[in-house]
């Protein structure tokens, strides 16, 4: 079965592991509520689900200590716990929990085995976080109806792939880019009104970068909730004339429906375009290859072959590794551009997720983790054991005098691999911090979250707005490089709203990249 998106956030929210593994990942159910303890550590296991003898279990402690400390903060801990679980189950997947009845933090911790080495692979999920990161990981972990043998199994070497290919690497779609490679040279080659080669080239990748952003956009639903949106409108302008589509049609919708508040479009644009969400943040301004080439001409056909490849494929916005091969995300954006250029003229490499994941880790938190501590919080040593013992004062050094001073810089960032990176690991402590704010008693900085709430819809949007505009910064000699960078955080901005109402115009990152 499908992954049902929005009920497996709803779970994830509510911490209710079971059901999402069960209800909406299809793992198989186990007998209910089989607790039974972990010998000498204080802790209890509960077995939630299986799949061909692979078990998910829940781990808790028997008795929360009055510290507030937990398995979660204790490699320790979690290293006997998983050896003991481990001479019964080889393969396992576990989730610590800080406490089993009111759980606010979890995380799900499984084991890579490598040249006879262990590697412990985790991944937190606290209260208040968005759930982008953990929801990337279940992805991979789904299991289809039409995958299981007729007794409800798969081969165990298909589960354990699964759980290596979801928690310790990341697919990218090749296919995509193969196809999509081909028609950049027939879109090339149909761009008239540009004589030299490189700025034709150039301005292929502007207009198509800008139509990748709208059809994610068209598939989130914000588009009228129509998500065939530009191919009803290439039919009407198909009707309206020849060859008009660009001239007229995404002339309005570029540079007026998008690029200006309502009250501002021509009357014209209005009736061409009817009701579009403003967006602001420059992607929709008149290019510099606009600007000097006033007679540019691009046949119907070409946009025809796009959508055609387009709608072969399932988009979605959450820039994750999709469960199937014909699912795009947006960090395809960054593969492309860094695999059609010449590699050995400008110095560009695809970056790996895992990859620009570690170097986020070891850059960013040893520089928040010596600030805490410079700023009177205490001493850690990992972002995990910081985040799990926030209390008010730390919450209010990492808001007050850490986040907002916090400059990320990516002295060549390409495509922005590394910032987006940076931008997910800024938005899982912002995350924990208001998470924790929800539960702690103290006035100020609840006040300081209903002011937050009371000018922005979407707290997601808001923390990563704020991290994109306060704290990433890029720079590279490739104007089209900077380009794709601000399209993809962009797109993670547009990611986290939940509703059109939550989407706010774009801010104006040109400074920071």
């Amino acid at each position: 079965m499908p992954l049902n998106r929005k009920r497996a956030r709803q779970l994830l929210n509510d911490f209710n592991f079971q059901a999402l593994f069960v209800e909406a990942m299809g793992w198989n159910s186990v007998p209910a509520n089989q607790v039974y303890p972990i010998d000498q550590t204080g802790y209890n296991r509960r077995l939630i689900a299986e799949m061909s003898g692979v078990p998910i279990f829940e781990v808790f402690p028997v008795k929360r200590p009055a510290d507030d400390e937990n398995a979660l903060t204790d490699q320790k801990i979690r290293t006997a716990i998983h050896s003991q679980i481990e001479r019964t189950s080889l393969e396992n997947v576990i989730i610590f929990l800080d406490n089993d009845k009111k759980r606010t933090q979890s995380m799900l911790y499984w084991v890579k085995r490598e040249n006879g080495k262990k590697r412990p692979r985790r991944h937190e999920y606290l209260i208040g976080q968005p759930g982008d990161l953990f929801m990337s990981k279940i992805d991979g972990m789904v299991i289809e109806m039409d995958e299981l043998r007729e007794d409800g199994s798969l081969p165990i070497s298909a589960v354990t792939s699964r759980l290596a290919a979801a928690l310790d690497i990341e697919r990218v779609t090749k296919k995509f880019y193969s196809d999509f490679s081909e028609l950049r040279v027939d879109f090339i080659d149909l761009i008239e009104g540009i004589d030299n080669d490189a700025e034709r080239f150039w301005y292929a990748s502007v207009l198509l970068n800008r139509l990748m952003f709208i059809y994610f956009l068209q598939k989130k639903g914000y588009i009228q909730g129509n998500n065939r949106y530009l191919d009803d409108k290439l039919k009407e302008s198909q009707a309206r004339g020849r060859d008009r589509f660009y001239s007229e049609f995404l002339g309005a919708l570029f540079f007026e429906g998008f690029a200006k508040p309502a009250r501002e479009r021509s009357p014209q644009a209005e009736r061409l375009l009817g009701a579009i969400p403003y967006l602001n943040g420059g992607l929709f301004l008149r290019h510099r290859l606009e600007d000097e080439h006033s007679d540019i001409r691009i046949s119907d056909e070409a946009f025809a072959k796009v959508l055609r490849l387009f709608g072969r494929y399932s988009w979605h916005l959450d820039d994750t590794p999709g469960a199937r091969d014909n699912e795009i995300n947006p960090d395809v954006l960054g593969y492309i551009f860094e695999k059609y250029i010449n590699q050995k003229a400008f110095g560009a490499y695809y970056t790996r997720t895992e990859i620009t994941e570690y170097l986020c880790e070891r850059s960013i938190h040893s520089v928040i983790l010596q600030q805490v501590q410079a700023n009177g919080g205490g001493k850690f040593d990992s972002m995990s054991e910081l985040l799990m013992r926030l209390d008010a004062g730390r919450c209010r050094i990492l808001l007050d005098e850490i986040l907002p001073k916090l400059s990320v810089l990516d002295p060549a960032c390409g495509s922005g691999a590394f910032l987006v990176a940076a931008m997910k690991n800024l938005l899982h402590i912002y995350g924990a911090v208001y998470g924790r704010i929800e539960v702690l008693n103290d006035n100020n900085l609840s006040k300081k979250l209903r002011d937050i709430r009371r000018d922005h819809p979407s707290i997601g949007y808001y923390m990563r707005k704020r991290i994109i505009t306060d704290n990433l910064y890029g720079v590279d000699i490739m104007d089209e490089a900077a380009e794709i960078a601000r399209l993809r955080l962009f797109l993670a901005l547009v990611e986290a709203a939940r509703t059109l109402a939550d989407l706010e115009p774009l801010p104006n990152i040109d400074f920071n990249i």
